[in-house]
């Protein structure tokens, strides 16, 4: 079954075995070396790669075996020296995977440079441990990957080709906790010819490939017909992937104080690479990776200025939600050809490899006052992330098709205030809002929201809300300040029964243009106060980065928030309206909830309550009139 599922994320077409003449390479038969077998002294040669696609060598000797030191195993402790290293200033990234041979026979790959040395000291993966990589059982995401902070590969920069300067930061934001950084390259010449994948020749694996390329380049170690094993060292250890394999050029090599790095092209596509181990990287070449592919159209609206783009990303919990959302950031960068605020709309729709499975449709609109490119993408990354990662089903996700369309105006609407036309009501009646807003420096707007009383309404006295679609309300802001409840506590307060609830209120999430109306959950709990059960409440958002100026009471932006109760059946039903603006601001209503025999009464009461107020009112200024004269 996992065989199956293995193989069939990967296609052979006519391109491929087109492509198999030119790319597969059978290894002239050579012997390997056995760790055992090796020796302090022994001097052998590395074969790589320090400019164009030029093999040249280095001189190895051998030190001694650090026995079990590696994520796979015994590493060989050695000692390069040449013309190379000195040009280089020692092992660098992308030297990983070098060949190393002695008297003629394969001991293994240049893996590592030792930090706080001259570069002159790096450690070798024994190839016995490479090939096992062809293998191995598939296994996809493997958890916490090795670590170690005196080798040299664990900061693997990324060569990205087509990405701006600001997306890379962004990107080095998520990736923080992998390690890796992005390196602007370029595109070589000759990147659109199928090279053969050779011992000592370049490899690159790529993470995205398009419109955009982004990947690491290192050396292949050793080739047999179509089965090519490189690095030497993890690239992230994630286990079973789809990373494609593509040939590099390299243009030169960059120094630096921690650990200079070959700066290479992203060529040409010829295979995939199927095992990310301890061991280093395997694939094969002729079988293209799936991936998801990723469509956008980019629209600049004040200068009528459009784009349509395409990549297709690697599949990976950890990295796919990541590498769209840079993407998408790059591309919209490009289009707007600015930097600041504006305001802009997004549409999102996700697609699923499997028909059974709803396809997610998702609209929004957002403002920023500093970086509106930025904040587009940020629903877009919460919902990739959160479909490949539910706890319910494996969303394998078939495509993605993004629509943004950027203004620099500030289309944002304040309520200011709202009124009701019955706040005595029974279940199902309906009560007729209506809400006015001040649209910024356009004037003011109304609009009207039916809100219906839940059938199942319980009796008794509550909050109705009326906000914009992304504010939380004062009362839970200000339960999560009472209780300090950081987002990764709200986080873990999240409860779904189902697939199909998680997904609704996934797709059903607000919208900051819509105004809601909604009543709010009574003795809002979010810890237990005592030894009874309490409510579990649902916030579901982190705050936005909005101006504390454009909302009035405070109040914060948010994707959406409900109340859930273990023991009570939900009454969250909300009424909303979209408009053409993000909607901030809210306020309250006290509404009472009564048996039908008694509305009429109570609204009669109420009126006369009013009515009366009114009168002493009435008499008061008439008596203060009095007294002036």
């Amino acid at each position: 079954m996992q065989l199956h599922r293995f193989w069939r994320r990967y296609t052979k077409g006519v391109l491929a075995l087109l492509l198999c003449g030119a790319t597969f390479t059978s290894a002239h038969a050579i012997e390997f070396m056995k760790v055992e077998d090796l020796h302090r002294g022994m001097v052998g040669h590395a074969d790589t790669v320090v400019q164009g696609d030029k093999i040249d060598s280095f001189k190895v000797e051998v030190l001694g075996v650090m026995k079990q030191r590696g994520p796979s195993g015994d590493l060989i402790l050695v000692k390069v020296s040449g013309p190379i290293i000195d040009a280089s200033g020692g092992i660098v990234h992308g030297m990983s995977g070098s060949p190393v041979y002695i008297d003629g026979k394969l001991v293994g790959a240049v893996a590592y440079g030792w930090g706080f040395t001259d570069g002159t000291l790096g450690m070798v993966t024994p190839i016995d441990q490479m090939v096992k990589l062809w293998d191995e059982k598939y296994q996809k995401d493997l958890p916490n990957p090795w670590k170690d902070t005196q080798l040299i590969p664990l900061g693997t920069p990324l060569m990205a080709d087509g990405y701006d300067e600001t997306s890379l930061a962004y990107l080095g934001t998520k990736f923080k906790d992998f390690g890796y950084k992005g390196y602007a390259t370029a595109s070589d010449s000759t990147d659109d010819i199928v090279k053969p994948m050779v011992p000592g020749g370049s490899i690159a694996a790529l993470l995205v490939k398009g419109d955009l390329k982004m990947g690491a380049v290192g050396t292949v170690t050793y080739v047999d017909k179509d089965k090519v094993v490189a690095f030497g060292h993890p690239f992230d250890k994630r286990g079973s992937t789809g990373y494609f394999m593509n040939n590099s050029s390299i243009f030169t090599v960059v120094k630096s104080i921690d650990s200079g790095f070959k700066l290479g092209s992203l060529g040409r596509e010829v295979g995939v690479i199927t095992e990310d181990r301890g061991a280093g990287i395997a694939g094969t070449v002729g079988v293209f990776g799936k991936g998801v592919p990723v469509r956008m159209q980019l629209r600049d609206l004040d200068r009528g200025v459009e784009r349509n783009a395409a990549v297709t990303v690697v599949e990976s919990s950890k990295l796919t939600p990541t590498l769209v959302a840079t993407s998408v950031y790059s591309l919209l960068n490009k289009t707007l050809d600015r930097v600041g605020g504006g305001t802009a709309k997004i549409n999102i729709k996700i697609t699923p490899v499997d028909p059974k499975l709803p396809t997610l449709e998702r609209r929004n609109m957002v403002y920023s006052s500093s970086s509106v490119s930025e904040k587009s993408i940020d629903e877009l990354f919460d919902i990739v992330e959160s479909l490949m990662n539910n706890a319910f089903k494996d969303y394998e996700i078939r495509d993605i098709q993004v629509d943004v369309q950027v203004e620099e105006a500030k289309r944002t609407a304040t309520i200011i205030d709202a009124s009701a036309d019955q706040v005595i009501v029974s279940p199902g009646d309906n009560i007729v809002i209506t809400a006015n807003l001040q649209a910024y420096r356009e004037g003011k707007i109304q609009r009207e929201i039916i809100f219906k009383v839940p059938e199942d309404q319980k009796l008794g006295t509550y909050t109705l809300e009326v906000r914009g679609g992304g504010v939380i309300p004062l009362p839970y802001l200000f339960e999560k300040q009472k209780y300090n409840l950081t987002d990764e506590i709200v986080e873990r307060l999240k409860v779904h029964k189902n697939f199909d609830e998680y997904f609704k209120d996934l797709s059903e999430d607000d919208q900051n243009n819509q105004i809601v109306a909604e009543f709010l959950a009574d003795d809002i709990s979010m810890v237990e106060e005592s030894g009874d059960k309490a409510k579990k409440q649902r916030l579901e958002a982190d705050e936005e980065d909005v101006d504390d100026d454009e909302l009035p009471n405070g109040g914060k932006h948010k994707k959406g928030l409900k109340a859930s109760d273990d023991d009570e059946k939900e009454n969250n039903e909300a009424s909303r309206v979209v408009v053409d603006y993000v909607v901030l601001g809210d306020g309250q209503f006290t509404v009472q909830v009564v048996d039908k025999k008694d509305r009429d009464h109570l609204r009669k009461q109420r009126i006369k309550e009013k009515l009366s107020k009114l009168k002493e009112k009435v008499k008061a200024e008439e008596s203060d009139q009095k007294k002036t004269k």
